[in-house]
């Protein structure tokens, strides 16, 4: 069953509908909020919910201190990638589809894994599915489940903010891999330590992933892409190693960064023109659904990230096909009637055109 929510009247299902200001240096943001306790209560976190209370430090920023570690194995891994393009001509059939196949495990690791399951709580996973989750999630090696929550949770309560971990106000490079090339902004690290990260640390199958990630990345993320089409069909080992590993890890990044980056900058903004995050249909059709972003901030709490269902969100498809099967439930989706109130009272008028 899903579970609507509804914001179409003062009262609602979620709770008192309230229409506030928020100044955060030059920028205004009128938005109509839902009570955070209601939905709290029916989601056990609220963490998630943009903090109109946060105000940025005065003064000068602190200078960027680069992590050289990072800057030399990311510039590593994209000449590997560019190397990997090159052997695609020469790479077997079964090799290429085997590459696709561990592209799309491991994005589900994160889209329907650690972001729409565990960092909104959108909807439920039975053991089973949050093995398979945590397994693919490794095989995507974006760091450790419970990292990758407390940093999106930070990005949405401090979205397009010094405490916000790839701040798309400061720039396309910053957010898209600069964030992951200097060390984190003091706000970041400081909002990270008080969020409610308890749902998280009593998930065992996430805690048994943090204890052992690193060697469940070797196996998962490099090792097992790479004996599969070595020893089943033969193929060359550097062809093994640099396509389903090297170019599909790297391109499996790019895909989650494009969420972080274009999706902060380029497109429409039809149910709040008031934050950053836009609807992007070439970022969902590369991170599987994840493009719906300016609907996503708007409803973090939706399990599907857009309106429109399986459209360009395999993701969604993928929940579905859980619950119909019996290892997933109670999927939050917002009511209709919600979704048109809220762009009438905050969108640009971009949903009339269509």
């Amino acid at each position: 069953l899903f579970k609507e929510f509804s914001s179409t009247s003062s009262t609602t299902a979620v709770g008192t509908v309230t229409s506030r200001v928020t100044r955060n240096g030059n920028a205004v943001m009128e938005k109509d909020l839902l009570n955070h306790e209601d939905l709290a209560g029916d989601r056990g976190m609220i963490d998630d919910i943009f903090d109109e209370t946060y105000r940025e430090k005065e003064g000068p920023k602190p200078p960027l201190r680069y992590v050289w570690r990072n800057i030399i194995l990311m510039s590593l891994l994209h000449l590997g990638a560019i190397f990997a393009l090159t052997l695609i001509p020469s790479a077997k059939i079964q090799t290429l589809a085997w590459a696709l196949l561990c592209f799309l495990v491991s994005a589900l690791g994160i889209t329907a894994g650690s972001h729409r399951l565990w960092s909104h709580r959108s909807y439920k996973a039975t053991l089973p599915l949050r093995i398979f989750l945590t397994i693919a999630n490794s095989m995507a090696f974006q760091n450790d489940i419970y990292e990758w929550v407390r940093d999106h949770r930070v990005h949405h309560k401090f979205s397009e903010t010094d405490a916000d971990p790839h701040n798309a106000m400061r720039g396309f490079f910053f957010s898209h891999i600069g964030w992951l090339l200097v060390r984190k902004h003091p706000d970041v690290i400081e909002k990270g330590q008080k969020l409610d990260l308890s749902d998280i640390k009593a998930d065992k199958v996430v805690m048994f992933q943090r204890r052992y990630y690193k060697p469940s990345v070797v196996l998962l993320c490099f090792t097992l892409p790479t004996v599969v089409p070595w020893y089943f069909w033969d193929e060359s080992i550097i062809i093994s190693f640099f396509i389903p590993a090297i170019l599909r890890y790297t391109i499996g990044l790019n895909a989650t960064w494009l969420v972080n980056s274009a999706a902060h900058m380029f497109g429409n903004r039809p149910y709040d023109q008031n934050i950053n995050p836009r609807e992007n249909p070439l970022v969902s059709l590369g991170a599987l659904g994840e493009g719906f972003h300016n609907y996503h901030h708007t409803f973090p709490y939706d399990y599907s990230t857009s309106e429109f269902g399986w459209r360009l969100n395999l993701t969604t498809a993928f929940i579905d096909l859980m619950c119909l099967l019996g290892l997933a439930s109670d999927r939050k989706k917002v009511s209709k009637e919600a979704i048109l109130a809220r762009k009438m009272r905050t969108g640009d008028g971009s949903h009339k055109s269509g």
